[in-house]
């Protein structure tokens, strides 16, 4: 099996290919219970027109497809940046046993920084959480995205 590290480190790749195509560094990938890689995706909004294709809602659109089920039991997220309201409504939904992500978003993160809706009574699924792997990485990259947006518009 390998490492969340490893898998981590897949999700930055998607991150890259993001912002190889202009939009913020944010990527994904869904992993299944046998390790393998089911689904990948990066934000995309601004190429696609579409609030909704942040990197969780395209991985976990991608893994559904490839197994053919909108329900991900076994598997588990990784994510580079802290998700989002509707990114965390996806991952509920979707019923992944598991949420690894980088980054925290102290602007619009539902895990740590605004609120933690995993932890709500009300939800009929839990999904384990761990946040700040290889948070710096993502940090990083995030960082020189929005640096270098800023510098151009000066």
């Amino acid at each position: 099996m390998r490492s969340d590290e490893f898998y981590m480190h897949r999700a930055l790749d998607q991150a890259h290919l993001g912002l190889a195509a202009g939009e913020v560094p944010v990527g994904a990938v869904v992993v299944d219970a046998a390790g393998e890689i089911v689904g990948e995706g990066y934000n995309a909004p601004l190429s696609g027109h579409d609030p909704s294709a942040h990197a969780e809602i395209r991985a976990l659109r991608d893994a559904g497809a490839r197994l053919g089920n909108y329900r991900l039991d076994g598997c588990t997220l990784f994510v580079t940046l802290e998700p989002c309201l509707m990114c965390t409504g996806a991952i509920i939904h979707a019923r992944l046993a598991r949420l690894v992500y980088g980054a925290a978003e102290p602007r619009t993160g539902m895990v740590e920084s605004k609120a933690n809706l995993f932890a709500q009574p009300w939800h009929n699924h839990r999904v384990q959480v761990e946040g700040g792997l290889l948070a710096a990485r993502s940090s990083r990259l995030l960082k020189a995205f929005f640096d270098a947006r800023r510098s151009a518009g000066s």
